[in-house]
């Protein structure tokens, strides 16, 4: 058994789920540092001298560091100094800073994307969460070193892709309950309330599905903040009654909706993963997703024209067939269903064991 530590500097939402999902699900000792998830950009300049001190502070000597794309990697080592001068680390890359799209008011800062390329020509395995993240990395890497004046390390791209993985997220899947689900359908919107996730082409969507006048529900939920983002309000009231839950759900609440929708809708224009879409997936709701981002590799490659989409007519055309063939619904469901298994800890902690084992 080895001794494993894991940084996670933004402890919230799939951050924290996948970091107590492994700590809970490894047969190594998995001990983590955290810092509370918020302020996101100080997490990314101060949290490696915070998290490198209660290092310092403790009796561990771990064998293996484990450190989400939220640490800058490269300062955390310093400040940690002999401590971890044998420890081998692992940079897991849930998403980045060179690729996420920037919200509508933000301004572009390239000192968070230099913070992780930094890190993952450190680390010694870069671990991204999928196939489309990485590759959205390394497509982006040359145009982004050569903002630089001089000096730009394109030379060490190579190096860097040779020590990356794929690693998927492990989801803990234990709350499926499985059994029929009731009617009308439920259709299920469980992203986080913000631009990426693009809100305003769900609610038009819904809305031209409840012009066909079939019998269906909605559940809004996923994480939201403080001010509710422009249409969800008029969105809501033009669904009317169909609107079974709309807001944030506590854990309980929200896997009780899982088990109960027939339907998971996603409109986004980013993903890494998607670990929500894999939690409905899993409890049998029939995925209508963009035809693109990581959705694809979700998926097994059969029912790909049944449950991707290109356009807005192909989303309606497709939310149109989840809702009202009951049969179809049921075979894409079980396909579906199945094949998400994949992700659960219980399949995925032994990957990352085997990886901690070659490393330590």
């Amino acid at each position: 058994m080895s001794e494993v530590l894991l940084v996670e500097p933004y402890f919230s939402g799939s951050h924290r789920a996948w970091a107590e999902g492994y700590a809970s699900s490894s047969t190594h000792h998995v001990n983590l540092h955290t810092l509370a998830g918020r302020f996101w950009k100080w997490r990314m300049f101060g949290g490696s001298l915070t998290l490198a001190r209660k290092l310092t502070a403790s009796d561990l000597r771990p064998d293996v560091v484990i450190a989400s794309d939220m640490l800058d990697l490269p300062s955390y080592l310093g400040h940690a100094g002999r401590r971890l001068a044998d420890a081998k680390t692992v940079l897991y890359m849930h998403e980045n800073q060179l690729t996420y799209p920037l919200s509508p008011t933000a301004r572009d800062d390239l000192a968070y994307a230099y913070m992780n390329w930094s890190s993952m020509v450190r680390a010694d395995e870069v671990w991204f969460n999928t196939a489309f993240h990485r590759d959205a990395v390394f497509e982006a890497l040359p145009k982004f070193l050569n903002h630089f004046p001089d000096h730009r390390h394109t030379s060490l791209v190579d190096g860097v892709w040779l020590k990356s993985t794929v690693v998927p997220v492990g989801v803990d899947l234990t709350f499926v309950k499985g059994g029929p689900k009731p009617e009308p359908p439920l259709v299920i919107w469980n992203q986080r309330w913000e631009h990426d996730k693009n809100p305003a082409r769900m609610w038009s969507a819904l809305a031209r599905l409840a012009d066909t006048e079939l019998d269906f529900r909605v559940a809004i939920c996923g994480e939201n903040f403080a001010n509710t983002p422009e249409g969800f309000e008029e969105g809501r009231a033009a669904l009317g009654e169909r609107v079974v839950h709309y807001g944030f759900a506590e854990r309980d609440q929200y896997e009780a909706l899982l088990n109960e929708a027939s339907v998971v809708l996603s409109t986004a224009d980013h993903e890494f993963f998607g670990i929500a879409v894999v939690e409905a997936m899993a409890a049998g709701a029939v995925p209508v997703l963009p035809d693109d981002l990581s959705y694809p590799g979700l998926l097994p490659e059969p029912v790909h024209r049944e449950v991707l989409y290109k356009s807005d007519s192909e989303l309606d055309a497709l939310l149109v067939k989840a809702v009202s063939d009951g049969g179809r619904r049921a075979r894409l469901s079980r396909v579906t269903s199945e094949d998400v298994g994949r992700f659960d800890w219980s399949k995925v902690a032994p990957i990352y064991d085997d990886r901690v084992n070659d490393l330590a």
